[in-house]
């Protein structure tokens, strides 16, 4: 068994959905405007990768103690490929229809889409489901650092999928720019396919399933899988937007702020093991709930070139910790739960992504540009709506922009040189608007947390200071 080695590849299955997540960031526009979808139905396919990772990480980590990791990881690679092949339908289903039932058009391009990115979400559902629990078991006594080393995988991701996106979008089909993910994909099944991997900690230390789901019970982890759900919102919900909302700023660079938050998060994952030699997992889980609050407030508040750059890395740093150091406080309080509540934690903030970041902020932009629009310019709103309403959970349904009229005037407006006609300058001001109040609404998730850490901090600290469990193999019995 290579230890390095099956530690590069875990760390590729997570480049490729950092990867796969950029890319689809930097395409929403353009599929806004090829297919007329709204902010929410952008959101709703974004989020439905989301939902899928999610769902899978729950359903595969119950799985792995039983039947090992490798088939589950080359399940993951068919699936990856399968996904290219659905996404791309989507311009055909379109063509084939438009001229006859533009309808039917633009619903076969959301069906293809959205089940395109759900099964690519399934396929990095697998591979966390199983790379999460592998590395806290190749590395025992270091798992906060390892896993923050694994999870740079995220970031690294969507390094490459930004400079893909700055490079090829708008000059190349998307459909190219999207199926360059099954690069690393290959690579990452050839490294895994004839390596012998390990048992999982809990299998190893003899940990029967029903005992795996009694930690469920501890208040504890079920407040930690609270707080996870809010990381999935703030991190995974913003990066999928940010370049959309931030796009205008920059001249059509929005990528810019994705790849330089990420490029900051890349970085610091690797200091999180001296980081924690100083302060505790949870210290610096409460430092970096502060920090993304301030930045993501001022992100939304912010509209000159220099200061969103600024914003952008308090709140790359505030958010490099949060998802890997989660996961080693849960594998480190909880080590009978092994696999199942590792993946329950990757789990929770998947959904959460795709249930309520995604579309949360897609909503919350449709509705605040609409409102913004309505009472600016009236007539021009009535020209540029959408034909239906969407909905987010409880809240009342909102009438948005149409993708189709829209996009072309935020396209436009990304050209300083190009004087905007005073109604096209309205839908970009109000477009702009509503991505902002947006993220000064999701701002006040990171206060929540910080909350929450600070009195886990002190819970600790009244019980004789945090401390890991560890478990004992079958073997040195």
């Amino acid at each position: 068994m290579n230890k390095t080695k099956l530690l590069i590849a875990s760390f590729l299955t997570i480049l490729v959905a950092g990867l796969g997540t950029a890319v689809r960031g930097g395409l929403l526009l353009e599929w806004g405007t090829e297919f007329g979808f709204t902010q929410t139905e952008l959101g709703q396919i974004t989020g439905g990768g989301f939902v899928g990772f999610g769902l899978v990480i729950l359903l595969a980590s119950a799985f792995l103690d039983r039947y090992g990791y490798k088939p589950f990881l080359m399940g993951a690679g068919v699936l990856h490929v399968l996904s290219v092949i659905i996404a791309l339908a989507a311009t055909f289903v379109y063509n084939g229809a438009i001229d006859t039932d533009p309808d039917l058009a633009r619903a076969g391009a959301y069906f293809c889409l959205f089940w395109g990115v759900f099964i690519f979400a399934v396929a990095n559902g697998i591979c966390e489901a199983v790379i999460n629990p592998l590395v806290a078991t190749l590395y025992p006594k270091e798992k906060t650092h390892y896993l923050n080393i694994l999870h740079a995988g995220w970031p690294a991701g969507l390094i490459a999928g930004s400079l893909l996106g700055i490079g090829l979008i708008g000059r190349v089909r998307w459909e190219i720019v999207l199926a360059l993910y099954l690069v690393p994909t290959l690579i990452y099944v050839l490294m895994m396919v004839k390596e012998k991997f390990p048992r999982s900690e809990a299998a190893a230390a003899g940990v029967k399933f029903i005992d795996m789901v009694k930690e469920f019970a501890a208040p504890m982890l079920l407040f930690l899988l609270v707080l996870h759900v809010c990381i999935g919102y703030v991190e995974l919900g913003t990066d999928s937007w940010i370049v959309n909302i931030m796009d205008t700023v920059l001249g059509g660079k929005g990528l810019f702020i994705l790849l330089y938050t990420s490029i900051l998060m890349f970085v610091l994952r690797f200091f999180a093991g001296p980081i924690v030699h100083r302060i505790n997992p949870l210290g610096l889980l409460f430092v970096s709930a502060c920090v993304a609050a301030i930045g993501l407030y001022s992100l939304g508040s912010l509209a000159g070139a220099v200061t969103v750059m600024i914003a952008a890395t308090i709140y790359g740093a505030g958010k490099a910790f949060f998802w890997p150091t989660m996961l080693a406080v849960v594998s480190e309080r909880f080590p009978k739960g092994g696999a199942l509540t590792l993946g329950a934690v990757g789990g929770v903030g998947m959904l959460s992504a795709g249930l309520l970041g995604g579309p949360g902020i897609g909503y919350l932009q449709d509705r605040h540009a609409s409102n913004n629009l309505q009472a600016n310019a009236p007539a021009v709103y009535e020209e540029y709506k959408a034909d239906g309403t969407n909905s987010f959970l409880f809240f009342a349904p909102v009438q948005g922009l149409d993708g189709s009229k829209a996009g072309p005037v935020m396209e436009k407006a990304k050209d300083f040189s190009i004087e905007l006609p005073p109604d096209e300058q309205a839908v970009r001001d109000a477009s702009f608007h509503g991505g902002q109040t947006a993220l000064r609404i999701t701002a006040a998730i990171p206060v929540f947390m910080a909350l929450g850490f600070l009195y886990l901090i002190i819970h600790f600290r009244r019980k004789g200071g945090y401390k890991q469990i560890e478990l004992t193999s079958q073997r040195e019995n």
